[in-house]
């Protein structure tokens, strides 16, 4: 039996159940005034029966909690009326907590899979901070019975709280409630009405009993912050704001923004201003990728009704254009720049020394200390090198130490091997060989851009291919050798169902394997910072330490410059504002981009994430093989893909494979950012003809999708008709 069967035949029991209850007129027998005419009776028959009695009252109560129906606060008078305050508290007691379990587990089985299916991203803050606190929540509600009980037990039941620590929580959190109403029972004569029993002063002793775990909490972690802080003393006085170590997209956006609201701050840098991005990735790669875009547009001049021509290619010249547009950049990242900004930029290391000083190292030995209330470590990753034989004899280039390297290069058309097929990689290899040199591309996994879907890389696939790039997936390193001016890369190709051994012999070798966060000399290590591939950080940011935080790729998940960015926001504003309002950063909608040709540009799910998680999803596709600007440009190739939930036009991720994938994406990234639908994008005007038309013809491609048949043959009757036909 299906899931969903299930759960319509317990929802069809309980409405019974809940129909007998009304149609069998028992909310008036659960009235004060019933109570008060059955108290006699009721007595009499507890006498007569006492075991009996009890087994019936308790399943009773345990029947009108668990299916939530009116009655249970004079069903905890009844407790009190009929046996006592000592024996009815103990009844009440495990009755009500079997209850409310029942409701809590009711309410999991009939709607929380159905709303997680619908709300499944809006809920995940949510879910993890209730699997944090949940319990503190759940006690604070039952100690202060002005909530109602049911609404607690169905809304507990939505979250990811364990069935058995409800049911503990509960049994405790409900004890000075229960006390209270069975001790009213006991003095049944004299109640007036329900609401005689919470006074005033008994609900502000409840609300003060319900605050006690949020006390108590707030006193064992300021016990637990005396205890990390008690091995260091904190100055008295501190030189500065805020302290910012690395100069790099997070560093300097963290201490921009810093000097915005006036603090005084202080940035770190022990090398270039500008970081990874501006020296050796962002900057460079893609000034490369321009070049070798007009190259290839040479080459492909008979696309666009022109002659088309072998360009001479000089990779020392074309080197000397990506460090001239490296310099034209490097003035937005310079120290004259922040220091006319307000920024105080120290050229040197810094290090932890603790908590509260960093000491920095400079170029001329000396070191100096400066202190600090809150420290950003924002010190940045660099390329991960293989553990392999032969590595370090051969001299690995990375993309740090490629641009070096090509323009010192003599030879016009070089052999490259490229390993790693990610965003780097294929950016790399794509760019070289349209620029002469001969690439071979390794690629460990089935596809090229493993974190996308299959018919997205499979145009890259092909794109590379195209420019002569020999691709090579399922591919295995194996080691390095030196051959005198050659250098042989061993592998293993074919994967491990057919493994074949090979050589290649190569002029160079590219790794592009991956980043790894800068983690040593730092201080982490001696301020016993817990660290694994990034330092471990909480939602705002802070480290174990809450006064130092850490942004950028040191901190993770993401390796991108513009979530760098995005996250020294909030470093900034926590590590100046912390103390009155801290804020927790928003990783929900993150766009990616390679910029290959076509670029692949994406946010939120893919298809295939969709399916490895168990989010049902509805795919739409517009080709860009029918847009107009796309024909008449030639850039036909690509689409975009939108998923959704079934039936609704919510963005759940958006794939693009398209020239300037990446400026077409903005559209989705705003729409899922302020939960706009594809309705809206439908209905915005898009100029034509441009690329930017293929979402909103996306967007109208589920409109289609979604059209209303019944409608639209009625319209069709009613056209008819007035045709008189």
């Amino acid at each position: 039996m299906s899931g969903t069967r299930q759960r319509w035949l317990l929802l069809l029991a309980v409405a019974t159940l809940v129909a007998l209850f009304f149609l069998l007129d028992l909310p008036q027998k659960l009235s004060l005034e019933a109570l008060r005419d059955a108290q006699t009776s009721l007595l009499a028959w507890r006498q007569r029966a006492p075991a009996s009695a009890a087994a019936l009252y308790g399943l009773a109560y345990v029947l009108v909690t668990g299916l939530s129906l009116p009655g249970a606060a004079v069903m905890t008078l009844a407790g009190g009326a009929i046996f006592g305050l000592g024996l009815g508290t103990l009844l009440v007691s495990f009755a009500s907590s079997a209850g409310a379990t029942i409701a809590f587990l009711l309410a999991r089985t009939l709607l929380r899979e159905p709303m997680l299916k619908r709300f499944a991203a809006r809920l995940a803050p949510i879910e993890a901070g209730l699997r944090r606190d949940g319990v503190l929540y759940l006690l604070s509600l039952r100690l202060v019975p002005v909530f109602p009980f049911f609404l607690v037990n169905v809304v507990m039941g939505l979250t990811p709280i364990r069935t058995l620590s409800f049911y503990l929580t509960s049994q405790i959190g409900m004890l000075p409630g229960t006390l209270v109403y069975v001790n009213a029972g006991t003095q049944l004569a004299r109640l007036r009405s329900l609401e005689g029993i919470l006074t005033p002063p008994l609900l502000l002793s409840l609300a003060l009993l319900g605050a006690f775990p949020w006390i108590a909490r707030l006193g064992l972690e300021r016990w637990k912050l005396w205890r990390l802080y008690s091995p260091w003393r904190k100055p008295a006085r501190f030189d500065r704001n805020l302290i910012v170590i690395g100069a790099g997209a997070a560093g300097l956006v963290t201490a921009y923004i810093a000097a915005a609201v006036k603090a005084k701050v202080t940035l770190i840098e022990a090398e270039r201003m500008g970081g990874d991005c501006l020296n050796t990735g962002c900057v460079p790669s893609k000034a490369l990728i321009a070049t070798a875009r007009a190259a290839a547009r040479m080459r492909q001049a008979d696309r666009y009704g022109l002659e088309p021509h072998e360009p001479s290619v000089s990779l020392p010249l074309v080197l000397e254009r990506v460090f001239a547009k490296v310099a034209a950049v490097a003035p937005h990242d310079s120290v004259e720049r922040y220091g006319g900004l307000g920024v105080e930029v120290l050229r040197g290391h810094g290090r932890l020394i603790d908590p509260w000083t960093v000491a920095i190292s400079g170029s001329d030995g000396q070191e100096h200390r400066l202190t600090a209330p809150a420290i950003v470590l924002a010190t940045g990753a660099s390329p991960v090198l293989p553990d392999l034989p032969g590595a370090e004899a051969v001299g690995l280039l990375t993309s740090e130490t490629v641009w070096q390297a090509l323009r010192d290069c003599p030879l016009a058309s070089p052999r490259i091997v490229v390993m790693g097929g990610g965003p780097i990689g294929c950016e790399l290899s794509q760019a070289l060989a349209r620029l002469g040199a001969r690439v071979t591309l390794l690629q460990r996994g089935p596809q090229l851009l493993s974190r996308e879907d299959y018919d997205a890389a499979a145009v890259v696939h092909q794109a590379l291919e195209a420019d002569g790039v020999r691709v090579l997936t399922r591919c295995t390193v194996l080691g390095f050798e030196p051959r005198g001016a050659e250098k042989s890369v061993l592998i293993s190709s074919g994967g491990p169902e057919a493994p074949e051994a090979g050589e290649l012999l190569c002029d160079q070798v590219l790794c592009a394997i991956g980043r790894r966060a800068r983690l040593q000399g730092y201080g982490l290590e001696e301020l016993g910072i817990p660290c694994g591939r990034t330092i471990d950080t909480n939602a705002s940011l802070q480290t174990l330490f809450p006064n130092i935080y850490a942004a950028g790729d040191v901190a993770g998940p993401w390796q991108f410059t513009h979530t760098a960015a995005h996250q020294a926001w909030y470093a900034a504003v926590n590590a100046l504002f912390g103390p009155f309002r801290r804020f927790r950063v928003d990783g929900r909608v993150i766009p990616r981009t390679t910029f290959t040709e076509p670029e692949v540009a994406g946010v939120g799910l893919s298809e295939s994430e969709a399916a490895r998680q168990g989010v049902a999803v509805e795919v739409t596709r517009f080709p860009m093989q029918e847009l107009d600007r796309a024909i008449v440009e030639s850039a036909e190739t690509g689409f975009v893909k939108v998923l959704t939930p079934p039936g609704s036009d919510r963005i759940l991720g958006v794939t693009i494979v398209a020239e300037q994938a990446g400026e077409l994406l903005a559209e989705f990234v705003l729409a899922m950012r302020w939960r706009l639908g594809l309705g809206k994008i439908l209905s915005t005007i898009h100029a034509y003809p441009t690329l930017s038309e293929a979402n909103k013809y996306a967007a109208g491609a589920w409109k289609r999708a979604h059209a209303p048949q019944r409608t639209l043959a009625l319209l069709q009757r009613f056209h008819s008709w007035r045709r008189g036909a």
